[in-house]
């Protein structure tokens, strides 16, 4: 298969043929040939451009005019049938031959090298059959690829290639060095030494963008009264849930916007407090809210996830109907154990008609509650959520989702730009926190402001965590005001951060409380960093806990020194 350049053409409305034509010969071609769409020739002042460029190393050129449509030929003049009706073309073999020309004078010009290659014009024509015994004075029969020609991949390459061989102006091969040279300057490549902190800005921006566009999928899905969203990281999933939350709240109804993490929590309370008018009546987590609702604190994890739920279901059921929820939503519901669920729902006038909506990642499940199915509640309150699939990471720059590609599922999808590479820092898991500390040093030093970046560890915390942890609630809280103060850096844990990004982000494997969840806290973890993933740690430990994909993804990291 060849390669395309760019990578993913921006084929605008009118240009399907195009399209086709260059997905055909992509597939049809070998792996050294390339593609390249729309180049762009100025020779003098004459202007021209290039449809398809074929570079094929072995063999020569090719330069491809496509014309969409049925296109037909009355007394010498072209004419194309589309959705516009027939209408009059300039001839599309005198503009591939032109083209071709200032191609080879322009290139010859720039590179200091005669382009003596085997070089030919053709015209593409994936919607017209032209008979075999067809000619035309000047434009023989092979020149044009017809829709038949272009059918069949197998014989398209076999096709290709005795054309050029058969009717190319020139008479040498094209030479692989040669061919980088051109695919080079048909490419432009420009590469800027100063592609850290201004680069990840404006990708970062385009991140933005992208993840307002997910509005469609609230817009698509508004009649559905209870639905699951399910996504991999970096989805959208939190925005999404905000954007609900407010929809809902906008049309009169009571709120609740619940997650379980601290931090997640502040964040939502944050995102609401600027609203206006119809804020929902609760954001943040849900322990929050069921203290809020009388019940008693108590203590263990048992309380937590049986008990406190249970009085709730007690507190809920009592609560007058002025003060029940009419909708509920839940960001990281994959966090909620089922009994949560339970208490929530007592807290609704009527759980069958009330709306709820839940967000989760059943890959990110950390801590084991997520059952796996799509209904919650008791029965005669149960419901069951109408799954909403969204594929497409629109937070992390491509390198990094590669990168955790490997815990999120087929159907994930990279959308934004290709970014910085990862950085992989070897170390033992004794020294990680140490090598860590040093990397937002070096970090800074690059240029990166301190409030860009996150410092994120898998067991153990930074002493700097520790020291706000061990102060009480109080200091805690304040460590989380910092966090979205962007005042400077942040030390935290993988755990605490589900939710939350940063542009930069160390990773500090310092070891796995638990090994049977490291795949999780490798994928939570990996996947914060929105512009420059930095990964610290033992590789054979991470391969352990992350799997041999992970591994291979890390070996094609780049490797540094801080």
């Amino acid at each position: 298969m060849a390669r395309s350049i760019p990578e993913e053409p921006d084929f605008g409305p009118g240009h399907e043929a195009e399209r086709a034509v260059l997905k055909l010969l992509v597939e049809a071609l070998p792996d050294d040939a390339v593609v390249c769409h729309s180049v762009q020739v100025r020779h003098g002042t004459a202007e021209h451009e290039i449809d398809l460029l074929v570079l094929w190393p072995g063999i020569g050129i090719a330069c491809v005019e496509v014309k969409g449509g049925q296109i037909s030929i009355d007394q010498a003049q072209w004419y194309q049938s589309d959705r516009n009706g027939k209408h009059r073309i300039k001839s599309p073999v005198a503009q591939s031959q032109s083209s071709m020309h200032a191609f080879i004078d322009m290139a010859s010009d720039h590179l200091g090298t005669p382009l003596t290659s085997r070089t030919i014009y053709l015209v593409a024509l994936p919607y017209t059959h032209v008979p075999s015994t067809w000619e035309m004075a000047g434009t023989p029969r092979p020149l044009i690829l017809d829709a038949d020609d272009l059918a069949n991949p197998l014989t398209l390459a076999e096709r290709l290639r005795g054309t050029i061989l058969a009717e190319a102006r020139g008479v040498s091969q094209l030479t692989p060095e040669y061919a980088a040279r051109l695919e080079r300057f048909a490419g432009g490549t420009l590469v800027t030494h100063d592609a850290g902190p201004l680069a990840s800005a404006a990708d970062e921006d385009l991140q933005d963008s992208l993840t307002e566009r997910q509005q469609v999928l609230l817009n698509a899905t508004r009649s559905i009264r209870h639905a699951r969203f399910i996504g991999g990281a970096g989805s959208g999933k939190t925005w999404l849930a905000v954007e609900k939350a407010k929809r809902l709240a906008k049309e009169g109804k009571r709120v609740g916007l619940f997650c379980y993490n601290k931090g997640l929590g502040m964040h939502l309370r944050q995102r609401t407090a600027g609203w206006r008018h119809n804020r929902p009546v609760f954001a943040g987590e849900f322990h929050e809210y069921v203290l809020s609702l009388g019940v008693p604190p108590g203590q263990g994890q048992a309380y937590f996830d049986e008990e406190m739920p249970r009085r709730l279901v007690e507190v809920g059921g009592a609560l007058p109907e002025s003060q029940k929820l009419d909708a509920i939503v839940v960001d990281e519901a994959q966090d909620f154990a089922p009994l949560w669920w339970d208490g929530l729902l007592a807290c609704v006038k009527d759980p069958r008609e009330a709306s709820v909506y839940a967000f989760l990642d059943a890959r990110q499940d950390v801590y084991r509650r997520w059952d796996g199915r799509g209904t919650v509640g008791q029965e005669g309150k149960d419901i069951s959520f109408v799954p909403i699939h969204v594929d497409d990471n629109l937070r992390n720059s491509r390198r990094i989702a590669q990168t955790f590609k490997c815990f999120a599922g087929d159907h994930f999808t990279p959308k934004t730009g290709t970014g910085l590479p990862v950085r992989f820092v070897e170390c033992s898991t004794e020294d990680a926190l140490e090598v860590a500390s040093d990397c937002v040093d070096g970090l800074i030093e690059e240029g990166w402001a301190n409030n860009q970046i996150a410092l994120l560890t898998t067991k153990t915390r930074h002493p700097i965590h520790q020291e706000a942890f061990d102060a009480g609630p109080e200091a805690v809280s304040e460590y989380w005001r910092e966090f979205y103060s962007d005042s400077a850096e942040f030390y935290g844990h993988v755990l605490g951060f589900k939710g939350l990004e940063r542009s930069v982000v160390v990773l500090c494997v310092n070891g796995f409380k638990d090994t049977n969840r490291a795949a999780e806290q490798l994928y939570v973890g990996l996947s914060r960093a929105r512009s420059l993933l930095v990964v610290v740690g033992d590789p054979e430990l991470i391969g352990r806990g992350g799997g041999r994909e992970l591994e291979a993804a890390l070996g094609r990291a780049e490797r540094w020194v801080p």
